[in-house]
């Protein structure tokens, strides 16, 4: 079973909008309007990777960590109770597993938010594996979080394994780790963004890649091990 695995923010949950509102009222609750588009550009990365776009490491060095905790609870109290699934995810995981791949989240919430997600979702009986920002040091467009994931699974799992995000830091970071990337648009970034940074193809989200699941990379029903 070739472990499949999935970015959740913006791949499986529309949810990019309000990781990007959270952040922007984060920075101007330290006193840095920073334009909501700019933002957004950035979302699918952690805290690790965002905060030197916008702050220099003097900023960093000096607020950056009251910054982000200022942020992380601001989004779950304001936010984290609107995330809605995308539609299609649930019956998406249970086509694909019928075809003997292995679906992974592999995300750059803590393990909390994680768990959060996961209820809403209704996968939890779905997924071979988590990981999350608690299991590396750098997020995304570093690969640690994919390559944290794939070690969660037995060697044969690994090999053909595939990468499903929403954001070129997904993509990214599974190009720099080898495994190839499908590109979903429902995170809202553009397509030209998703190719350059290595998706192989693009859906529109889990109900289209349900939709067209037999001519996708994932059509071909694998073999379960005996």
């Amino acid at each position: 079973m070739p472990a499949l695995l999935f970015d959740v923010d913006g791949t499986l949950l529309d949810s990019v909008d309000l990781h990007t509102r959270a952040w922007r009222e984060a920075f101007l609750a330290f006193g840095r309007d920073i334009p909501f588009d700019e933002i957004r550009a950035q979302i699918g990365k952690g805290g690790d990777q965002l905060l030197p776009v916008f702050l220099t490491p003097a900023e960093i060095a000096a607020r950056g960590k009251e910054l982000e905790r200022w942020r992380g609870d601001w989004y779950k109290l304001r936010y984290m109770p609107a995330v809605r699934p995308f539609p299609g995810v649930r019956p998406l995981f249970q086509a694909v597993r019928s075809r003997g791949w292995a679906p992974i989240l592999a995300s750059s919430a803590k393990k909390d938010e994680l768990d959060f997600y996961v209820h809403v979702l209704g996968v939890a009986d779905l997924i071979e594996a988590t990981t999350t920002k608690d299991d590396v040091t750098r997020s995304k467009p570093f690969p640690d979080i994919f390559d944290a994931a794939l070690g969660r699974v037995p060697p044969p799992e690994r090999e053909g394994a595939w990468v499903v995000g929403d954001s070129p830091w997904d993509a990214l970071a599974a190009t720099r780790l080898g495994v190839p990337t499908v590109g979903f648009r429902c995170g809202g970034f553009p397509d030209a963004a998703l190719r350059a940074a290595g998706a192989r193809v693009l859906f529109d989200g889990p109900l289209d890649l349900l939709a067209r699941l037999d001519s996708s990379p994932f059509g071909e029903r694998r073999l379960r091990p005996a």
